[in-house]
């Protein structure tokens, strides 16, 4: 049985998942970015393999430290991949947003895509039946809408996410609570319909950690899976190593 660590570095949490051969087995998350949280990994699970998808400025010893106990790979533009990228700048395409439209392409291959990482920002990333990542858009994420409202006003407080409020709030809490999570599942819900409206037969793939709060509020029909990052980081270290 082969073991694969997929490192996923995002600008809100730094995490690993554990891969046994094609199956997803465990999910770790690092209080840091550091030598020490990698090696205690490598140490319990004596990985073959290890890929890195980062946002973040980290150590490059990281990397030494993977390629020096397995056959490593950090994904980036010149990355073997499942999809071509034939508009804008590849080489500025986040990480993560490579990983989930691979995790599309292996899922649904020869399909029409849209695949909606819910991180730091929403991506909307669309790829069509030839492979081809066509772009897509972004927007703030949920904990960045909170805290905009509490940093850029004087008297709002900065809430945490919750499923319990009502359309109509009853105080400034259940207020922010529902603009902000009631609209963003709206705004996922019309970005779904305007890509219906124009590519047919299309799935909808959704992830992240604010997944939980959100798709029980979508009308629209979507696959939604926590690993779907882990997913496409497997496939990648598949192709690339």
């Amino acid at each position: 049985m082969q073991t694969t660590l997929c490192f996923d570095f995002g600008n809100t949490r730094l995490k690993c998942a554990v891969f046994k051969d094609r199956d997803f087995f465990v999910e770790k998350v690092l209080d840091q970015a550091d030598m020490a949280s990698v090696k205690a990994l490598l140490d319990e699970f004596v990985p073959n393999k290890s890929i890195l998808s980062s946002v973040i400025n980290h150590s490059p010893d990281i990397e030494e430290l993977l390629a020096k106990y397995t056959r490593f790979h950090k994904l980036g533009y010149g990355s073997k991949l499942p999809l071509t990228s034939p508009v804008g700048k590849p080489e500025t395409i986040g990480a993560d947003r490579l990983a989930i439209l691979a995790a599309a392409v292996d899922i649904f291959p020869n399909q029409h895509s849209l695949a909606i990482g819910l991180g730091t920002c929403i991506t909307y990333n669309y790829i069509n039946n030839a492979h081809e990542f066509l772009g897509g858009s972004i927007s703030p994420g949920m904990q960045m809408r909170f805290r905009a409202m509490h940093e850029q006003t004087a008297l709002l407080p900065l809430v945490k996410a919750d499923s319990n409020f009502p359309l109509v709030g009853y105080d400034t809490k259940t207020n922010l609570l529902s603009g902000v999570i009631l609209g963003m599942a709206k705004e996922i819900d019309g970005i779904i319909e305007a890509y219906q409206g124009k590519y047919n037969h299309l799935n909808v793939l959704i992830t992240g950690g604010d997944m939980l709060f959100l798709t029980p509020l979508l009308k629209n029909r979507v696959l939604a899976d926590p690993q779907l990052l882990y997913k496409g980081l497997y496939a990648i270290s598949e192709l690339n190593n």
